[in-house]
């Protein structure tokens, strides 16, 4: 009988324990569920129809993707930012790991500042980042017309056709260097110090242990936060929506595919076509990253 009792006691306070775990995570589950699966059923659904004057809201099944994949405008857009992540990813991840093994051979109190300095942009809002650098850029306004013109030079075009693919890719590395080399640094600290001490023993150098040790010990790590900026960067919209207000006519409204479906919903009132393109999008991105990882399983460790 006891020994029931107190089964039934640990049944009890178990049952209770999860009750107030299902408690807490009721908001983030309800907001979860409110802001992201309803929406996206939603604009799933309505990705399956199509609106025209003459015969109103009729279904359209999977030719509205079929349009899509076919579409010059959405397909240039992609290719776009596609380039954007051959050019800015790696540049990122370069960045980000270099600092990472330079932070974490550093020991004194400079360290935890120096991670703080280059954390900091990251803690900058997107929009906040976007507008700064725009101001920077700016050639009336901005600092590099006066500093350019005490040598008696022009400031580069940095809002120009010419120089507007550059001026993005260096406000996103900017902002989000500093993330990723806090995973990269946090994936080093949990390196075993003895390998490095072996290593320096059988006389290899700082830079092979960096080289040769520390980053292929990290190399899950790596994958992570390459497919995080893979991501992050085929859906590119926020700095270049930013930047469209200074330069109009160099950002096109359809410069990035999200900036895309936001002008059919917003501009042209397609709300489905909009909803398609989101989806095309969502399903590219997708792909870019299963094969990826696909192709990076070793180094990710989920072969087998």
């Amino acid at each position: 009988m006891r020994k029931r009792s107190g089964a039934k006691g640990k049944g009890t306070k178990r049952s209770r324990e999860n009750a107030w775990g299902w408690f807490f995570t009721a908001p983030f589950g309800l907001v979860f569920l409110l802001f992201l699966v309803i929406p996206l059923i939603y604009a799933g659904y309505i990705s399956l129809f199509s609106y025209t004057q003459l015969r109103g809201t009729v279904f359209a099944g999977l030719s509205n993707y079929a349009r899509a994949f076919s579409d010059p405008i959405f397909l240039s857009g992609m290719w776009r930012v596609v380039l954007y992540a051959v050019v800015m990813v790696p540049i990122q991840l370069g960045f980000a790991l270099l600092l990472a093994l330079v932070l974490d051979t550093m020991t004194n109190r400079f360290a935890s500042f120096s991670r703080l300095i280059f954390f900091l942009p990251y803690a900058i809002p997107v929009v906040i980042g976007a507008l700064m650098w725009g101001f920077l850029y700016s050639k009336q306004m901005g600092p590099f017309t006066s500093i350019f013109g005490l040598f008696g030079m022009q400031p580069p075009g940095f809002l120009k056709p010419g120089g507007i693919f550059g001026s993005l890719v260096n406000i996103v590395t900017w902002q989000w260097t500093g993330y990723y080399m806090v995973i990269l640094y946090s994936a080093l600290q949990s390196v075993p110090p003895e390998l490095y001490e072996s290593a320096r023993i059988d006389g290899a150098s700082e830079v092979q242990i960096a080289l040769k040790i520390k980053t292929p010990m990290i190399s899950s790590s790596l994958v992570m936060v390459t497919v995080f900026a893979l991501i992050g960067t085929l859906q590119f919209y926020t700095e270049p929506m930013i930047l469209r207000n200074n330069v109009p006519s160099v950002i096109q409204p359809e410069y990035t595919p999200n900036m895309y479906a936001q002008a059919l919903a917003f501009n042209y009132n397609q709300l489905n076509y909009s909803a398609t393109i989101s989806f095309a999008l969502g399903l590219l991105v997708v792909a870019f990253s299963v094969v990826f990882m696909r192709l990076t399983r070793n180094q990710s460790g989920l072969e087998g």
